[in-house]
């Protein structure tokens, strides 16, 4: 039951899906929105240009009815009075044509965006089967589709017949009116009923860009196995940034290693802790922890502290505040300077008591070190 479950597709997509997809052209599309934006583009400047529109209509019918006496005995010349005509009448209408250009490339865009791929244009043998071809027919969005053709068709088949019966007797009373003043009223005739055909194709548009958009989303949901491969392929295999974690401690460690035959002194718990530290007087403000460890690591420690002859000396209090309060690389705390003070003089000492004799000095005790940053006290 499990292994079902795990391959419904119950969760929401990506946005690395998503991406995806679009990359693909496989994006949300409304017929609907595009025949709309281009009815309105076309009905509202039929509107706002109406008398423009019929004024060169009157001349272009003017100009193509009328035949001069050189067109009669001239035949060549008509075809550059039909090459005139038509620039004339093209001129007449590019506002239009424009308008509808633009809303028939603008519209997609209020849904995805400026989307330009090559995969919709790549050719899909799949879709040449017929049993395919078949079964998308009679699938779910095949009859979607259907529903939806035959509710266009009704609402805007009904608009469509209430206008044309609304306006009937200024439709008969064209055949009354002056050339001039009947172009100019069909104009406002036309432009009305595309406007009105608009209105219902605006209820169209309201029900399908939701649908389309719930669709398309539905079409990328992703089974519970899809989202954790993708979240493998993504922040990566967890056993592989395991893996690599490890190998990244491992070389830290090394590192870590290698430096503590440099350092000066390592100060110790002793067992449970190690802290090895380096100091310079050039460019070093202050002491600084070249390694630390606990446990097994804190033995390692002092091993290679023996090996490389680095003083070793056994201050619990100092060591667990600065294995507490420290990290490799890091200055100690202002508030250990005087402690760690001590232990450096120490050091030193030492160092001129094997090279020049004398007195052997004695390790520092009751080192001062603040309750607060000793975790044994905190304890």
């Amino acid at each position: 039951m499990a292994e079902d479950s795990d391959l419904e597709k119950t969760e929401q997509p990506s946005q690395r899906r998503l991406d995806q997809a679009k990359e693909k052209g496989q994006v949300a599309r409304s017929h609907e929105l595009s025949t709309f934006s281009i009815l309105l583009a076309g009905g509202g400047t039929l509107w706002f240009m109406g008398a423009s529109l019929s004024s060169h209509m009157v001349k272009l019918l003017h100009d193509g009815m009328t035949i001069s006496q050189d067109l009669v005995f001239k035949p060549e010349l008509l075809i550059h009075h039909l090459y005139d005509l038509s620039a004339d009448m093209l001129i007449t209408f590019a506002p239009v044509l424009a308008m509808l250009f633009l809303a028939a490339l603008g519209s997609p865009l209020i849904l995805n965006g400026w989307l330009f791929s090559t995969d919709a244009l790549t050719p899909q043998f799949s879709r040449m089967n017929p049993m395919a071809g078949i079964a998308r027919m009679f699938s779910t969005h095949a009859l979607v589709e259907l529903a939806k053709a035959m509710g266009k068709a009704t609402l805007v088949g009904g608009i469509a017949t209430w206008v044309i019966w609304h306006h009937r007797d200024d439709v008969l009373q064209l055949a009354t009116l002056s050339t001039t003043t009947a172009i100019s009223q069909m104009g406002y005739l036309v432009a009305g009923s595309f406007m009105a055909i608009v209105g219902a194709m605006l209820l169209i548009v309201m029900v399908d860009v939701p649908f389309q958009l719930w669709d398309h989303n539905k079409k990328l949901m992703m089974t519970k196995e899809e989202v954790r491969q993708e979240s493998k392929e993504t922040d990566g295999n967890p056993e592989v940034k395991g893996r690599i974690r490890s190998m990244q401690r491992e070389a830290a460690r090394r590192r870590m290693m290698s430096a503590i035959p440099t350092a000066d002194v390592v100060v110790t718990n002793p067992t449970h802790y190690s802290v090895a530290l380096k100091y310079s007087d050039k460019g070093m403000s202050a002491p600084t922890v070249v390694a630390k460890g606990s446990h097994l690591i804190a033995q390692r420690i002092r091993e290679i502290a023996i090996e490389n002859h680095v003083p070793i000396l056994e201050a619990p209090p100092l060591a667990r505040a600065l294995h507490k309060h420290t990290e490799i690389g890091d200055s100690i705390p202002e508030a250990l300077y005087t402690a760690v003070a001590e232990v450096l003089a120490y050091v030193y000492q030492l160092k001129r008591y094997k090279t020049e004799g004398g007195s052997r000095p004695d390790a520092p005790g009751n080192l001062p070190v603040p309750a607060e940053l000793d975790p044994g006290v905190a304890a």
